[in-house]
């Protein structure tokens, strides 16, 4: 281990060997902290904190400390970090509550400058949060979701995979996967098809999803008479199946 002489380190911490540890950062107990973590100066890891491996920690960021919610009253709980994610400066990740005891970021995430991760959050693999987003309670986001900078997303919210949502805006209803998100109050802008190619998806699933789309969005029909016309057009594709199933399972609504 290369811990700088000015961290303090709680002797019930459990840190792996090759662990890298800044000035005047603080490790409690009760914490794991996996292979090739690095911790920069001023950090901040709380108890309850796990930490995957190669996780890349910058400046003043805080993991794990009690969330702010008036129901938490002192249970154990955690905050589940996953391999290879980026926390950047002075971004505050608070673990769970009784309401499901965990908070969890997945794999290759990108936790940019003062974003925050409020409790019992559930983040997927490869999302990006840019600079200043402020997720509420209880949110989660699919894989591969972008929100853009200084974003404050509603607690219950969910998002959904390869989204894109512009910045500055605000998420107060659920938004469904693979669109761009933009305006006040939020809405859709289109299949996000930028993105959808540069992940591999077909020109086939992406003319599918605009299709479906169409019909949610453009079209005369209500939201639940679209998704039949929908499901009436035969077997549908994972990615457009995928859509049917978040819309249907949407418990706050889908944004316009």
């Amino acid at each position: 281990m290369n811990i700088h002489p000015t961290a303090i380190i709680d002797a019930r911490a459990e840190l792996d060997d090759t662990v890298e540890i800044g000035p005047y950062s603080i490790i409690d107990g009760n914490t794991q902290i996996g292979k090739c973590v690095r911790i920069d100066t001023c950090v901040h890891i709380y108890s309850g904190a796990r930490i995957g491996a190669g996780v890349v920690i910058h400046h003043g960021a805080v993991v794990a400390n009690v969330p702010q919610d008036l129901k938490y009253r002192g249970e154990d709980s955690v905050a589940i970090i996953g391999d290879n994610t980026i926390i950047r400066e002075f971004a505050t990740i608070h673990r769970g509550t009784v309401a499901t005891g965990k908070t969890t970021i997945g794999k290759n995430c990108f936790v940019m400058a003062y974003a925050h991760v409020a409790h019992d959050c559930v983040i997927g693999d490869n999302v990006i949060l840019v600079n200043a987003v402020n997720v509420a309670g209880h949110v989660h986001i699919d894989d591969f979701a972008i929100i853009g900078g200084v974003v404050p997303v509603h607690q219950f919210v969910r998002i959904g995979c390869h989204t894109m949502i512009g910045g500055g805006y605000r998420v107060a209803k659920d938004v469904p996967p693979y669109i761009l998100a933009a305006g006040e109050p939020l809405a859709y802008e289109g299949l996000n098809s930028v993105g959808l190619r540069r992940r591999g998806f077909s020109a086939q699933a992406v003319r599918q999803l605009k299709e479906a789309y169409r019909l949610i969005y453009k079209s005369n029909l209500n939201v639940s008479q679209a998704l039949e016309k929908i499901k009436e057009n035969g077997d549908l594709t994972p990615e457009v199946a995928n859509v049917v199933s978040f819309i249907e399972h949407s418990e706050r609504g889908i944004v316009g």
